[in-house]
């Protein structure tokens, strides 16, 4: 299976179509047809539906698909770490991690390296734990920031001195919005919105099942910039992390923290006996010396 063929066939899947793929590729379409048509003969599997509207995935491939992006993605990072310079550290550090405000950390050391190593870059990939571990499990990021607390035998792992805390995003003009604090039996009977993370919606059905059972969960959301504007148009509350939304001056909205508190705590964690770029070796130095300064 050649890479390139399988850049091919990402093109035609991105766009839908084999004349517009062959465009963008600047190759002409019976050459891009018969690759993709010699690939599908090796692999013994349709991977396209023609018709006359455009292309589409069979379900071979749509896994296909998957897989070819994060071959891709794999094979242009090595090549990029492997053209590096031996005499400057230059190159992308990777990096994966939820909505949290413990990224700060990793933004105030990517400022500070900035002086000293201008040609180090950053590739950042929000998503939640679960897919931040199988990018790091297949060598597709160095680093994640994660809530879970991560396997020891395949990953080092540093708890973070900066924890969320969880509470409500709520309209200002709603019920609650006067208290400096809000109990689960507080919520109860609202509209919910709950993230979508393995951990974190379990927990939180669980607890509201407990201890606000006339709740409703009106949606689960994974980015919380999504949900607060479903919060403004009046969809209900949605159950967060502080610092996440600017609810400061004319903001319709406001956060009030749950009571008793409750703490998120974030851990940075890598593989297990890495094999580090200068970039990523020189990120992970950089960074404990500046979580040494927030302990203190």
């Amino acid at each position: 299976m050649d890479i390139r063929v399988l850049k091919y066939f990402l093109a035609v899947a991105r766009e839908q179509s084999f004349s517009v793929a062959a465009q963008r590729l600047f190759l002409s379409q019976p050459t891009l047809s018969r690759q993709l048509s010699e690939l599908e003969d090796e692999l013994g599997k349709p991977l396209f539906i023609r018709s006359n509207k455009g292309v589409t995935l069979t379900d071979e491939g749509m896994m296909l698909r998957k897989r070819a992006e994060e071959i891709v993605e794999l094979v242009e990072k090595t090549e990029q770490e492997l053209k590096q310079s031996s005499d400057n550290i230059s190159g992308t550090v990777y990096i994966g991690a939820g909505e949290t405000y413990a990224v700060k950390l990793i933004a105030d050391t990517a400022r500070e390296l900035r002086a000293d190593y201008p040609e180090i870059q950053y590739s950042f990939f929000s998503a939640d734990g679960t897919s931040v571990l199988e990018r790091l499990d297949k060598g597709l990021l160095d680093f994640g920031l994660v809530f879970q607390q991560a396997d020891r035998s395949k990953y080092e792992s540093i708890e973070i001195p900066l924890h969320d805390i969880w509470g409500v995003l709520m309209r200002r003009d709603g019920p609650l919005a006067q208290k400096k604090a809000v109990s689960l039996k507080d919520i109860s009977g609202q509209e919910l919105l709950i993230p979508r993370q393995p951990n974190h919606s379990t927990m939180l059905s669980d607890l509201i099942a407990e201890k606000a059972p006339s709740s409703h969960i009106a949606a689960e959301y994974n980015l919380i910039y999504n949900a607060s504007v479903m919060v403004r148009e009046g969809m209900g509350c949605a159950i967060t992390l502080d610092k996440l939304i600017n609810v400061s001056g004319d903001s319709e909205l406001c956060f009030i923290p749950f009571d008793p508190p409750m703490e998120a705590v974030c851990h940075f964690i890598w593989k297990r006996y890495p094999v580090f770029t200068k970039a990523a070796s020189t990120f992970l130095e950089k960074f404990k010396s500046v979580l040494e300064r927030y302990r203190t």
